[in-house]
């Protein structure tokens, strides 16, 4: 499969590394394009895939393009991947390409909704999504929900390129603002708890390299748990916290400094945030 990327940025890249890491594509399978040349250099530098001029290049050599820009970037982004630019009466016009008649795209631009996508998608099939950045290796979480022209065929190619770099959910559009602010966000949220793990142990006399280490594969031994046994993380966390012990301890203090509570506020703001992005 061709797969195109408009926007070379940090989402772009940890997907471009995710699925030729996976072996889903080859280097020579991939093109991209980025108004900032720096981005796309860098890119084409690591990963070793083909830089070309513009966003209709990019189409042009592609079966399947991925929109990862900007949301204030995104509609001009996507005229000039479907059409062509043309000024009539101090207006803007776009004249779609016949190109552009069998291509899907993937969308990746946090908060647009299809609504606002696909009337400026000239004749792309497409699917809204929202993967996040472990994908880079492997782990990654993508929700993603089908527009008015996906076919059952376009969803099996999403399901397959971003189950390549890890999990893969179809869900319906309004929960994707929320995906948004769960897993879209939330590898921020955990790199916070490992760096506020590591300095707790630094406090209580970890060399820092070593609590790094430790509060890292911490996080990511605990995930596994959840994911691998299927347990509610309540019960696992019971099956730790002996009575009278060292957790059950270290959890009171948590739940006086509300931590709960501060990460159900974290996945709302940045939900609510994605709704205004689209509006």
């Amino acid at each position: 499969m061709k797969l195109g990327f408009i926007g070379c940025g940090k989402m772009a890249a940890a997907l471009v590394k995710g699925v030729l890491k996976s072996g889903f594509c080859e280097p020579s399978d991939i093109v991209a394009s980025d108004v900032h040349a720096p981005s796309a250099q860098a890119l084409a530098e690591s990963c070793k895939i083909k830089i070309v001029p513009t966003n209709a290049d990019v189409t042009a050599a592609s079966d399947t393009v991925i929109l990862a820009v900007k949301p204030g970037d995104a509609i001009a982004a996507l005229q000039s991947a479907s059409g062509q630019q043309v000024e009539s009466n101090m207006r803007w016009a776009y004249t779609t390409t016949a190109d552009s008649n069998t291509k899907l795209l993937l969308s990746i631009v946090a908060g647009l909704p299809l609504a606002t996508i696909e009337p400026a998608a000239g004749n792309f099939r497409v699917i809204r999504v929202m993967p996040n950045t472990p994908a880079l290796v492997l782990q990654g979480a993508s929700a993603y929900s089908p527009g008015t022209r996906a076919t059952p065929e376009d969803t099996a190619v999403a399901q397959q390129i971003l189950g390549s770099v890890g999990l893969a959910v179809q869900v319906k559009e309004p929960l994707l603002d929320a995906v948004t602010g769960l897993s879209g966000s939330g590898p921020a949220y955990i790199f916070t708890v490992i760096e506020a793990l590591a300095d707790g142990g630094v406090l209580m006399g970890l060399p820092r390299d070593l609590a790094m280490q430790l509060a890292a594969q911490t996080v990511a031994g605990a995930a596994s748990l959840v994911v691998q046994t299927g347990q509610h993380p309540s019960v696992l966390r019971d099956q730790v916290a002996s009575p009278g012990g060292t957790t059950i301890a270290g959890i009171e203090a948590l739940e006086k400094c509300g931590v709960r509570t501060a990460f159900i506020a974290a996945v709302r703001a940045a939900t609510e945030r994605s709704r205004q992005l689209g509006t």
